[in-house]
């Protein structure tokens, strides 16, 4: 049986009209002088510290912690206001499957496994009612690698449950070939949904447990059990 689920954010959970990437670009240039700094680079899946650190690397700017603290704070006020401007969405069968989850006689725990930093997820899911849905989590802050996220998000389900999860009792949702290299990298199962940048077929290449258009066409009962 199931005893935690982990979600990504962006893609999976919500859509935000691009105010993390937009938060970003504005960084780029307001507090570094890179006019369109964010352009070339990919988003998807990928870590809020590994896609500052790619920035750096492409704009020869050291990568010094005070660095890295002065993007990311910088980063955060853009994103409070960006996140209330434009326009964004809860993704079809969010909200069904965590009150179906919830319902069920012995709920999993529902944790967070995110390439954010936790104030951006934070942020985030307070904009659309979501981050009190979750019990605990693993973030960019946590370490730079996702896969290593992911064995943080393990170990803290188990801190929280009092006891050590065996690979099939710990399911994986996000939408992209990454968040399956996640779950493989702690041996648990994965959903993958294309409700991100990823068409169905592209993410069943991946080889995920399960694989669906949006949530809302998966039955919990059968993630869960």
């Amino acid at each position: 049986m199931v005893r935690l689920v982990l979600f990504d954010i962006d893609g999976t959970l919500i859509l935000s009209g691009g105010a993390g990437e937009r938060a970003f670009g504005r960084v780029c240039e307001k507090e570094f002088g890179v006019p369109d700094g964010s352009a070339r680079l990919n988003f998807a899946g990928r870590t809020d510290t590994s896609i500052i650190r790619e920035f750096f690397v492409m704009n020869q700017i050291e990568a010094t912690p005070e660095n890295f603290q002065r993007f990311l704070s910088r980063y955060l006020v853009h994103l409070e206001q960006l996140i209330v401007e434009l326009e964004g969405q809860v993704l079809p069968g969010v909200h069904e499957m965590i009150r179906e989850i919830n319902a069920l006689p012995q709920p999993p725990l529902l944790g967070l496994l995110t390439g954010n930093i936790r104030p951006g997820a934070q942020i985030k899911l307070n904009h659309y009612r979501l981050w009190n849905c979750f019990r605990m989590g693993a973030f960019a802050d946590d370490h730079e690698d996702r896969n290593q996220i992911a064995v943080i998000a393990r170990e803290r389900g188990n801190r929280a449950l009092g006891r050590e999860l065996s690979g099939d009792e710990i399911v994986v949702i996000g939408d992209t070939p990454r968040d399956i290299e996640c779950a493989n990298a702690i041996n648990a199962r994965s959903l993958a949904v294309a409700t991100g940048k990823y068409s169905l077929e592209e993410l069943s290449r991946h080889q995920p447990t399960w694989a669906a258009e949006t949530l809302d066409r998966i039955e919990v009962k059968d993630i869960c059990r």
